[in-house]
């Protein structure tokens, strides 16, 4: 083992706390694992890979109960995924530095968050729908985030969902939806590139415990939003989690700052 009981059970309380509150917005909770992971694993290779099969664990339970509820739309789903998983299974071959890698994905998350957050302010009840955008568009924002998301090591959900609420291209639930199947495809993507590029590293025991952490995490977080949370409720959540996490990846593991 890696690391000591006592220190295996806090990390696990850690990420079903992370699982609960991110599958409550259709995330994995991979780019919050990353952070946590960093202060007890010493490995690049094995943060990242336990950080994506963690992501797997909770969006294959969101995602079959998203699709159940009748919220997957396959048709519109479609060209953000075909392009997405190419990029990703690119970009997990990518070998960046660590803070390189913290930086980009702290910057990265806080401007989404950002843009949701101006776009939430004063919002109406009533959810507005923009269908008019180019069908380019789907496909390029598919790509590009595909891109980062294999780069950083998560399912790409969490740059995706603020920038299609900010875009008011669907309902919340409906977006929410979207980035769980999103993550979903790309983790799995993200995954097959580290094993093709042979830095898939899996410390088994302490991966074993927080995979259980997460599913347990993740059914309570989802079936909590399909009852309770509302659409806008879901943005307001959504822009908070983002850009807490990307504050501090950014601060703490990317410019190592105290704060």
């Amino acid at each position: 083992m890696l690391l000591t009981v006592p220190e295996l059970l806090v990390l696990m309380g850690g990420f079903l706390i992370i699982a609960t509150l991110y599958s409550s917005v259709g995330f994995g909770g991979g780019s919050s694992y990353l952070a946590l992971l960093a202060l007890f694993f010493t490995s690049f290779f094995a943060i990242r890979s336990t950080a994506l099969i963690c992501n797997l664990i909770v969006v294959s339970g969101s995602s079959y109960l998203y699709f159940k509820n009748g919220y997957f739309d396959f048709k519109k789903f479609f060209p953000f995924i075909i392009t997405s998983i190419p990029l990703a299974f690119i970009g997990a071959l990518f070998r960046l530095s660590e803070n390189t890698f913290f930086i980009i994905l702290g910057a990265a998350l806080i401007i989404s968050a950002l843009a949701l957050i101006l776009q939430t302010v004063g919002l109406k009840k009533s959810e507005d729908i923009n269908p008019d955008y180019p069908s380019y568009v789907t496909y390029l924002l598919g790509a590009g985030i595909g891109l980062l998301s294999g780069m950083v090591g998560i399912g790409g959900g969490i740059f995706l969902a603020p920038i299609l609420n900010h875009m008011k291209w669907d309902r919340s639930i409906k977006i929410a939806a979207l980035a769980s199947f999103f993550i979903l495809v790309n983790s799995i993507s993200g995954i097959s590139g580290l094993v093709t590029d042979g830095t898939f590293e899996l410390p088994w025991v302490e991966a074993i415990g927080l995979m259980v952490a997460v599913l347990i995490g993740g059914q309570i977080g989802i079936r909590v939003s399909l009852n309770k949370l509302t659409g806008n409720g879901i943005k307001i959540v959504t822009a908070i989690l983002v850009l807490i996490v990307g504050i501090r990846v950014l601060m703490v593991n990317g410019l190592q700052l105290e704060i």
